[in-house]
């Protein structure tokens, strides 16, 4: 399998070979916070996996953690902890030219899930923002 995706700008891209460790929906607090998202999607790979081209730059989220964004639009785009997880740089999987292709297996941090996001699929639906179809 071969994946890849850019930010919002183009400036960044990245390519991925092989197949993802994972793909998982976090919802932890560090991760909402910093997407200003209620939950981010990664999908993984390996580090000699992937190539990327363009300038990001990164922030380093906690103590073992660094997070890479887009220097150009700031679009989140890649996350790695040597000490959790060796040798795997996390994808936020929206990034994703063909976010559709390969679906989560699992959601991850639900202990710090926000209250109402079990139930966010019985909330009504638009095609479109409201009045706007």
């Amino acid at each position: 399998m071969s994946a890849t995706g850019r930010c919002h700008c183009g400036a960044v891209t990245w390519a991925a070979e092989g197949e993802p460790q994972h793909h998982a929906i976090c919802h932890c607090e560090d991760c909402r916070r910093w997407s200003g998202a209620p939950m981010v999607g990664w999908i993984a790979w390996q580090e000699d996996q992937l190539t990327v081209e363009g300038a990001t730059t990164r922030y380093h989220s906690s103590r073992h953690g660094t997070r890479e964004f887009c220097s150009a639009c700031g679009t989140g785009l890649f996350y790695r902890n040597p000490e959790t997880l060796p040798g795997i740089v996390d994808i936020q999987s929206g990034t994703r030219d063909d976010p559709e292709r390969l679906p989560p297996d699992a959601q991850i941090m639900v202990k710090e899930r926000l209250g109402w996001a079990p139930g966010i699929a019985d909330l009504p639906a638009f095609n479109a923002y409201p009045g706007m179809d």
